[in-house]
């Protein structure tokens, strides 16, 4: 790649040869301004507005147009003059979390490469420290007749510098936005939510320009003598106001998830409700009994089974007790009959010991 600008980085007491190289291209297509009668193409003159005569590069100047129309010369001697510290270097003032660089002050991009064998190892030395600070160098740097802000961060094995604009220079967004009072509902959140997870990540590389694509196709068709592309046909709906912003998440997510193939099995089986059905023969009723008969038939030979396997044991358990009661009562009679003899044997001794009385 060819470089655009040579100069040093400046880290420290550490001077880093470098070159600058265009790390974005474009690949947009272009296109030449012809006319449309023969189409011959359309130049344009550097013509002095004051005799109207055609310059040359090499006649042309610079200046400062002044409020008033004034044209001040300034001369490329008058910029050389100026103190420019950073003419030839990119000099590094700070280093800090890549997540205090805001995204709106991202311009154009470079890769910076070392400058010959000696600074390998400086060069090195800084894209090791970058990566293991886990932050962004910040830095000042002149290009094109001016001075500007960049990052240094590391990509891959490269140190990258992406052109900053200056806080200055960014516009604040005032007016911008709605003005209108809007309440928005947790269920309409819910359904953004389950929106963007429906979407999910992406392979940023595998995105491509379809406008692009689509602009090279109609020229190549012109080119073999086509009439080019039709142009698609404008879609149901389109531009119109969102009228009821819940359907339309509601359809969004369905869309997603039918684009990522998860309505795959809904397709199936709407497929297999639609698939011809070929009719039976009814069979007679006698043949077979209904499955609710069949249930309540082994329900009721289960329930006789358990009753007869019980009957044996309640018999047994019967007899039993009965043998048990008779025992019961024999030994309560016996007990009894006990009583009535020690009773018995009481008096019989109480009458013996009874004194007679003697006769006078």
């Amino acid at each position: 790649m060819r470089s655009i600008w040579n100069g040093a980085i400046s880290f420290g007491l550490v001077s880093i040869p470098i070159k600058l190289v265009n790390a974005t291209e474009s690949r947009s297509v272009s296109f030449r301004q012809v006319h449309t009668e023969d189409g011959g193409r359309i130049r344009y003159k550097k013509v002095c507005e004051l005799d109207g005569a055609e310059v040359t590069q090499a006649e042309i100047g610079k200046a400062y147009e002044d409020a008033d129309g004034t044209m001040i010369p300034i001369t490329d001697e008058d910029l050389a003059a100026l103190p420019l510290p950073t003419a030839k270097t990119i000099e590094i003032v700070a280093f800090v979390p890549a997540g205090e660089i805001d995204p709106l002050q991202m311009d154009a991009a470079y890769y910076l490469s070392a400058n010959g064998v000696p600074a390998a190892k400086p060069y090195t030395l800084l894209r090791e420290a970058l990566k293991r600070s886990d932050r962004v160098a910040v830095a000042k740097y002149a290009l094109r007749g001016r001075e500007r802000l960049g990052m240094l961060r590391v990509v891959e094995d490269v140190i990258a510098m992406h052109g900053l604009l200056w806080p200055d220079e960014i516009r604040a967004p005032e007016g911008v936005a709605p003005e209108t009072p809007v309440t928005v509902r947790e269920a309409e959140l819910d359904l953004a939510d389950a929106l963007m997870a429906t979407l999910g990540e992406v392979d940023i590389t595998t995105l491509h320009d379809d406008y692009r694509e689509a602009v090279e196709e109609m020229i190549a068709a012109k080119a073999e003598g086509g009439e080019g592309v039709a142009p698609p046909e404008p879609e149901e709906g389109g531009g119109g106001q969102v009228i009821d912003l819940m359907a339309a998440l509601e359809n969004s997510v369905r869309a997603a998830k039918e684009a990522r193939g998860e309505a795959g099995e809904k397709a199936g089986a709407s497929a297999s409700a639609s698939a011809a059905v070929t009719e039976l023969r009814p069979r007679k009723r006698a043949a077979a009994a209904t499955p609710k008969e069949t249930g309540a038939k082994k329900s009721t030979a289960k329930t006789a089974a358990k009753r007869a396997a019980a009957e044996p044991a309640r018999k047994s358990t019967t007899a039993k007790k009965q043998p048990a009661k008779k025992t019961a009562a024999k030994s309560t009679a016996k007990k009894t009959a006990t009583k009535k003899t020690a009773t018995a044997k009481k008096g019989t001794s109480a009458k013996k010991a009874t004194p007679r009385k003697r006769t006078a």
